[in-house]
């Protein structure tokens, strides 16, 4: 596995990138990327890089199970050259990072919802069409009760979101907020797939009823912009006022 770090240097009316990045959604064929990348002064900035650019090379990760609709690569750079201008004007540190990753975050906590949303509607559909016994599985308590806990997780999700919405509007967006929400939607909408998953017994590994799909894809998006993880150690530094990402070592 190659390092993912990339610096850039500048030599006169340009910048010089080096380096790598891994899971680049759509690379491969996009006219332009953004390429995140530490320059001279220690910072972090961003830079558009063309299409065709010399040095610049992106090869397609293939066998995902997840997410294949996108078609991620792992990016090369090698003395990429761009000009001056095309280092976003308002990157200047890593405080302008996490602007774009609490957005996407945000994208991402509305992903987990929808994809819980299709689980339960899935699941209840067949629930009530399925005939075991000759009675529908839809009349047997253990799954009223299956879906019952669906709805209340997708209740709980949808309300904390609006919620979220809200305090983005009147500008009161936090990381902390936003990797709360990230970290327990993927959690909760995992679970209500899988219960989805099984409550359709055989059939809920057929790509038919899509239930599988929306499983793997899940897991995809519990990793992308953030772990569960790390978004449990911002929400822990938030709460406690303590840094766990680089602890102090023992005896101080």
């Amino acid at each position: 596995m190659v390092k993912l770090e990339t610096t850039a240097h500048q030599d006169g009316g340009s910048y010089v990138l080096n380096g790598h990045k891994r899971w680049i959604g759509n690379a491969t064929f996009a006219d332009y990327v953004i390429v995140w990348a530490r320059g001279d002064d220690g910072h972090v900035g961003a830079y558009v890089v063309e299409k065709g650019t010399p040095g610049f090379d992106a090869q397609f990760i293939g066998g995902k199970t997840a997410l294949r609709c996108v078609q991620n690569a792992q990016i090369s750079l090698t003395d990429v050259r761009v000009p001056a201008e095309n280092r976003l004007a308002e990157s200047h540190t890593f405080r302008d990072t996490e602007k774009v990753l609490m957005a996407s975050r945000f994208c991402v906590a509305w992903e987990s919802i929808g994809a819980a949303m299709a689980g339960y509607e899935t699941a209840l559909a067949y629930a009530k069409q399925r005939k075991q016994f000759g009675t529908p599985l839809a009349a047997f308590q253990l799954i009223q009760f299956r879906l019952a806990r669906m709805l209340a997780d997708i209740t709980d999700m949808v309300c904390m979101q609006y919620r979220l919405s809200q305090l983005m509007d009147e500008g009161k967006f936090s990381m902390p907020r936003v990797a709360l929400a990230k970290m327990h939607y993927t959690e909760r909408a995992r679970a209500i797939l899988a219960d989805a998953r099984d409550m359709l017994g055989g059939n809920g590994i057929l790509l038919d009823y899509n239930v599988a799909r929306q499983l793997c894809d899940i897991e995809a998006i519990d990793t992308y912009e953030g772990t569960d993880t790390v978004q449990a150690l911002i929400v822990g530094r938030d709460i406690t006022g303590l840094n766990a990402f680089a602890p102090a070592p023992p005896g101080h």
